[in-house]
């Protein structure tokens, strides 16, 4: 575990200690972990699976390895940290959950651990498992009722200006009649 700090020589005082970086390294002593996949259970054996999977779907990835007490870790390729961790004793699988699958989702990944007793070794990452988000395809009668619905905002929008253009008439009307009536008054009264 190493951190900075530093010193400044005028003032004759020093920074605060710097967040933690890890220094973890590979074993290749410890056999890699396994891996497979939920709902299907595609195990991992020595070669790459591709998983298609739609947008909002959940997804699991178990991870376990032979009789080393420590930590499981999820690894995303592309990423420096680990995606999710988990502690366990013995041997045992570790159930990584993503949920509500987005596109960003998508990647290959893999499993390592590291021993209780040597947390800054790591065993290589395993097998690992590509997963493929796909768009929600839209069901037949949406796109019908999405054009339905234009249908009905442009009908009501016209009617909505045909209104407003009515009313205008019947006000510009009204005021033509006052005027009219008003000349018609002038009129008599200077007939008088």
């Amino acid at each position: 575990m190493y951190r900075c700090q530093y010193q400044v020589l005028v003032l004759f005082g020093t920074s605060e200690t710097s967040d933690p970086v890890q220094l973890v390294l590979t074993d290749h002593i410890y056999p890699s972990p396994c891996i497979s996949l939920s709902p299907n259970d595609l195990v991992g054996t020595g070669t790459k699976f591709t998983v298609h999977v739609e947008m909002g779907a959940n997804v699991t990835i178990q991870c376990w390895n032979t009789g080393y007490r420590g930590t499981i870790l999820l690894h995303k390729h592309g990423h420096s940290a680990p995606v999710q961790h988990q502690d366990y004793s013995g041997v045992g699988t570790a159930a990584f959950s993503l949920f509500a699958l987005t596109l960003s989702d998508a990647g290959t990944y893999g499993c390592s651990y590291r021993p209780k007793s040597r947390p800054f070794v790591s065993s290589a990452l395993g097998d690992s498992v590509m997963l493929e988000v796909t768009p929600t395809a839209a069901p037949s009668g949406a796109e019908r009722n999405s054009r339905g619905n234009l249908v009905v905002s442009v009908v009501r929008g016209c009617a909505a200006a045909f209104v407003v253009i009515l009313g205008l008439y019947f006000v510009l009307d009204a005021r033509r009649l006052m005027v009219l009536l008003g000349e018609s008054e002038a009129l008599n009264s200077a007939e008088l």
